[in-house]
């Protein structure tokens, strides 16, 4: 393999850890002032350098990845419910709603069917803040990337813009990490990703916002524009990060699905070294295991690994 595509896929799992824990204690703030942005691993509701449920549910969705041989929905829903299961101090409200249905035995389908009749307009970013283990899987091959971006959405979040989100999101790290640039992944995406023209229209204006303009809520197109904006008007994946992270709201999330992108853009090697070093987490919960630097690491390998593997 490349050893600069082997770089930024390592990137892409490190660095959505290390921008989920550099957003986790900036988490439901207000923006802060342009000239005093954050940089620094901080303690928040976690100790310093912690990641929350938005890497715990791509680990989870990384381990039904490497489990069989092509993606299983159903064993992801029952790895879900299994992480669900051990009390995660943070689990969003419509995630909650699905994993507490399948818990009492409901089928995925119907339990996603269910909450998402209840509110229809629901779109939150829960899907979109795990869906890069995908992209590191299936770096080879665009189309089963696309697939297995919507599926993986599917088992929580159905609605479209969470599908699109996903693929859209992933695309852009397949370009990426082939040394495409920010921008000509993002118009590569813009091609291959057909959105409502709505949400086209969010993502067609999102790198020209102002910071005022970024709500950054979690709702799954203020993510989406949140990234996209951070990624596009910067030149670095420190940089990139410190802007998301300083928008206020729903921080942790847009802090991990830049760091994704920008880790795809930049490479594990352009992650600065402190952010790096604090990275920390228990997964599976109550397990014992803390995750660090090199056991991210470890993941990319299996997971841009496993289609080889898979095919051959």
């Amino acid at each position: 393999m490349n050893e600069m595509i082997r770089d930024r896929l390592r990137g892409v799992c490190v660095g959505a850890a290390v921008g989920d824990a550099l957003g986790m204690p900036l988490e439901f703030g207000n923006p802060a002032p342009a000239e005093r942005l954050i940089r620094t691993m901080r303690p928040g509701r976690l100790p310093a350098g912690s990641f929350t449920d938005d890497t715990e549910m791509a680990l989870a969705l990384a381990e039904s990845l490497l489990h069989g041989f092509d993606f299983d929905a159903d064993d992801l829903a029952e790895r879900f419910v299994k992480w669900y299961r051990s009390n995660p101090p943070d689990v969003g409200i419509h995630t909650a709603a699905v994993l507490q249905r399948i818990s009492r035995g409901i089928g995925w389908q119907q339990a996603v069917q269910e909450v998402q009749q209840a509110n229809p307009q629901n779109a939150g970013n829960g899907s979109l803040m795990r869906c890069y283990p995908v992209a590191v899987t299936c770096w080879q091959d665009l189309e089963r990337l696309v697939a297995q971006s919507r599926l993986q959405s599917q088992v929580t979040h159905p609605h479209r813009d969470c599908l699109d989100a996903c693929a859209f999101v992933n695309v852009m790290i397949y370009f990426l990490v082939r040394g495409e640039s920010p921008q000509q992944a993002y118009q590569q995406a813009l091609e291959r990703v057909p959105l409502s023209e709505g949400f086209y229209n969010t993502v067609l204006l999102a790198p020209r916002r102002k910071r005022e303009e970024l709500r950054n809520t979690g709702w799954v197109r203020h993510t989406l524009e949140s990234a996209i904006w951070g990624l596009l008007n910067t030149s670095s994946f420190e940089d990139a990060l410190v802007q998301v992270i300083n928008l206020g709201a729903d921080t942790d999330t847009t802090g991990a699905v830049t760091g994704a992108l920008a880790g795809a853009a930049y490479g594990l090697s352009s992650i600065p070294p402190d952010w790096k070093n604090a990275l920390r987490g228990e997964y599976p919960l109550k397990s014992g295991k803390i995750w660090r630097l090199d056991d991210f690491i470890n993941l990319a390998d299996q997971l841009m690994a496993k289609y080889q593997i898979a095919h051959e």
